[in-house]
């Protein structure tokens, strides 16, 4: 069993290797998946997100946030609450998220400052897309929203960009590894 992917690789999600990944097959996936399973106002990508994490953290963590839900692209973006009840697909997603972090050089495990970025846009996100219905995130208790960041979705061609740009810029600023480079593009 096995995913096609853009450029045309078998991703087979129990044999895959590092050299199954493609920088561009990740952009290209996370600019067409839409974040809270689609349940905005208007379309909003995982592309568009991890870029805008990857600006709210200190440089030296900007790649490791452009990348923290890269597993995505081959697994999509499962709700929290759906996702702790299908421990199969997190194994698999772990997996998956462990051959990015090899292939790219990052943590094994996501750093905590990422951990908190991606809370913060969460929690930006919330505000911007009017997903704020006065229920109570408890996963966002003590998490601010962004003061530097204003959400505002693009649609996926234009977040695709996005995320190439900012690969592509960090790789230039020496954000990534000489193995994701050779790898990467």
């Amino acid at each position: 069993m096995f995913l096609t992917t853009l450029s045309g690789k078998h991703f087979d999600y129990l044999n895959a290797t590092a050299d199954d990944i493609d920088i561009e097959d990740i952009a290209n996936a996370l600019s067409n998946i839409c974040r809270f399973a689609g349940h905005v106002p208007e379309f909003y990508s995982v592309a568009q997100h991890s870029v805008l994490c990857s600006y709210i953290v200190p440089p030296e963590f900007a790649f490791e946030a452009l990348m923290h839900d890269a597993a995505e692209a081959y697994c999509q973006d499962i709700p929290q609450p759906l996702k702790r009840l299908l421990p199969d697909y997190k194994f698999i997603e772990d997996r998956v998220d462990a051959l990015i972090r090899t292939k790219y050089n990052l943590p094994i495990d996501m750093s905590p400052v990422v951990k908190y970025a991606d809370l913060t846009m969460l929690a930006t996100e919330r505000r911007d897309l009017e997903l704020d219905d006065g229920t109570r995130w408890a996963i966002l208790d003590d998490i601010p929203c962004s003061d530097l960041i204003q959400v505002n979705p693009l649609r996926p061609g234009q977040a695709y960009g996005l995320f190439m740009n900012r690969f592509n810029e960090l790789m230039e600023a020496g954000s990534i590894t000489s193995e994701a480079t050779s790898n990467g593009r």
